[in-house]
């Protein structure tokens, strides 16, 4: 009873989590596959997935009851096995894939019918945060910014001129009760070369942007109407049927034919454009596990002379070798004097690369839809 009123304390007042939870990961394949996804796999070695993780993260902000996931159909069970607690009311299912803006518009659409003036916080369900309390304060201060009608970011602060992630320009400080820090977002910028990375670095007004949008839900459809009137249309008319025995037909019918477009850009950079959006530096750890590379300084804490090895059963002999092995399979995989080697192996699919082109990842399960083999996808 203590500890329930004391969730009940700290939670942030009108506040609702969204999870979305799709995607393959295609950049961790073989490891992440359409039937186990990047989100259902620990990855950082916490003991927990990272969906479970995401949870344990929004829990005491939302409570139990006020977080909702948007997930594929096929991902159900696994969803529920992992997140005993999530109600069936917030569980949001897509037939197919529609990107960002579908999955977290439909959420927002239907909250708001649900609790008019909700704001609600997007946070992917693959990333690895843990800086509980730093987390708390950004999200805090993200809830104070939205509650006065901005749309708003959270930047993580750069630690290294990290190519795999967008960026966002940063611009004067506003005073926003309840929001100390929060500054006015100029601009978001592309995946950067490592160049343009390090100006940025060196600069001091760029932050990597970290996925997760707070925002009241009107403001955030009214901001996507903008952009897309007809994507809208159909989320708002998908909502108006989700809570009613009609549910069923509406998605049917909607949901295919909505427009595939992350929210990136039909949210935050119109609304960047428009002085609309805010930011919230986050000095908290933070990692999108994008690919092996950064599994392996996951593990190693960055130190290039160390071998990170992942798996239950894995059997390494590994001999002045760097890198991460990760095994599912129990069969004896042997190093000799190989540098930052990724090794994923699977009982049907093999992939040795290396950190440097572990970005490139993704173009092998482009070549293998290409060529027909969805057996090993």
């Amino acid at each position: 009873m203590v500890n329930t009123m004391a969730k009940q304390r700290t939670s942030i007042d009108r506040f609702y989590s969204i999870i979305p939870a799709g995607g393959i990961g295609s950049r961790l394949w073989p490891l992440s596959r359409a039937d186990a996804p990047k989100f259902l796999h620990d990855l950082a070695g916490s003991g927990s997935t990272l969906l479970r993780g995401t949870w344990d993260r929004l829990e005491p902000l939302a409570g139990a009851e006020r977080i909702m996931v948007v997930t594929g159909r096929a991902h159900r069970a696994a969803v529920e096995a992992q997140l005993p607690d999530l109600t069936d009311l917030n569980v949001v299912l897509e037939s197919e894939p529609r990107e960002s803006s579908a999955a977290i518009g439909l959420a927002a659409a239907i909250l708001e019918r649900r609790e008019p003036g909700v704001i609600i916080g997007s946070f992917a369900a693959d990333h690895v945060i843990s800086d509980q309390r730093g987390f708390r304060r950004a999200v805090v201060e993200a809830a104070a910014a939205a509650d006065a009608g901005y749309i708003v970011a959270i930047g993580i602060t750069p630690t290294e001129p990290a190519i795999g992630f967008g960026y966002i320009r940063t611009g004067d400080d506003l005073e926003i009760p309840g929001a100390p820090n929060a500054l006015i977002a100029d601009a978001f910028v592309e995946k950067p070369d490592l160049a343009t990375a390090t100006g940025y670095l060196s600069d001091g007004n760029y932050l990597w942007n970290g996925g997760m949008f707070i925002s009241r839900a009107d403001v955030l459809l009214k901001q996507l109407g903008v952009a897309e009137p007809g994507l809208l249309a159909g989320l708002l008319e998908l909502a108006e049927a989700w809570d009613t025995p009609a549910r069923g037909a509406a998605v049917d019918r909607i949901w295919p034919a909505l427009k595939k477009i992350a929210i990136d850009y039909t949210v935050a950079e119109p609304a960047a454009l428009a002085g609309k959006l805010v930011v919230i530096p986050g000095d908290f750890d933070w990692d999108d596990v994008g690919d092996f590379a950064a599994i392996a300084k996951l593990h190693t804490g960055g130190h290039k002379s160390d071998l990170a090895i992942l798996g239950e059963n894995a059997r390494v002999l590994a001999d002045a070798s760097t890198g991460v092995v990760i095994s599912q399979t129990g069969r004896l995989i042997s190093l000799i004097g190989v540098t930052d080697i990724v090794v994923v192996d699977t009982p049907d699919a093999l992939l040795v690369t290396t950190s440097a082109n572990a970005q490139r990842v993704k173009a092998v399960v482009d070549a293998l839809k290409l060529s027909g083999r969805t057996d090993v996808l």
